[in-house]
């Protein structure tokens, strides 16, 4: 049982978007407080403080959905696909073959996240393009991106910009978040309007929503 009386360790982020206090635990159950540039530090307290119940359900929660998904050490996820790690010395970037990957010797994960950003721009540019083609509708450019809280996200002027962690979902996955962002060059906002064509176009988009409410956290290398 947890020590409820035990002090929560967290770590501060200073945003300049951040309108308010944000307060979010990763996939190792790490609780990270998001802090308007200006806020003082108390502020982080204060809302750790108040919210120690609901860390201490998600901390949970995150445990539950990382065993459901834990992965055999030396391995990655690859769009439903399990790759093995092969570190070789000497080597500065990776290279998969067959369902192998290719790795620097050490700690590889600098040199992983840039490949997983080049295959991201790879898989998601044709799912983006046959999208809208089938939509009738445009996009003006694609960015790939490590965002903290999003997976994607369409502006209002289509700019598209994709998370390259999808790639560690299955790739039923990627294609709802795809068509979901294509939906929004027709219906910027979530209204009523904009889940209707949703649904038209992904029927079961609840249970891959669902999916990455539950194992989001999980998507890490």
């Amino acid at each position: 049982m947890t020590d409820l009386r035990a002090e929560v360790s967290y770590r501060i982020r200073r945003s300049d978007r951040a309108r308010r206090v944000r307060v979010s635990v990763d996939g190792a159950g790490q609780v990270e407080v998001v802090l308007p540039r200006r806020a003082p530090e108390r502020h982080a307290a204060e809302a750790v403080r108040e919210l120690r119940p609901w860390i201490e359900r998600r901390r949970r929660a995150v445990a539950r959905a990382a065993a459901e998904v834990a992965r055999a050490p030396g391995t990655v996820p690859y769009l439903g696909d399990t790759l093995s790690l092969v570190p070789e010395p000497g080597r500065t970037r990776v290279r998969r073959r067959a369902d192998a990957l290719l790795v620097p010797a050490g700690d590889p994960r600098e040199a992983l996240e840039r490949w997983y950003r080049r295959r991201a721009r790879a898989e998601i540019a044709p799912r983006l393009d046959a999208a809208t083609a089938r939509a009738g509708s445009r996009y003006h450019g694609l960015t790939i991106r490590g965002q903290r809280t999003r997976w994607a996200s369409c502006s209002a002027k289509g700019a598209m910009s994709f998370n390259w962690r999808l790639l560690l979902a299955p790739p039923t996955v990627l294609d709802y978040v795809v068509e979901h962002e294509v939906c929004h060059l027709e219906v910027l906002d979530h209204s009523p309007r904009f889940w209707r064509l949703l649904a038209s176009r992904v029927p079961d988009w609840r249970r891959h929503s669902a999916w990455l409410r539950r194992y989001g956290s999980t998507l890490t290398l």
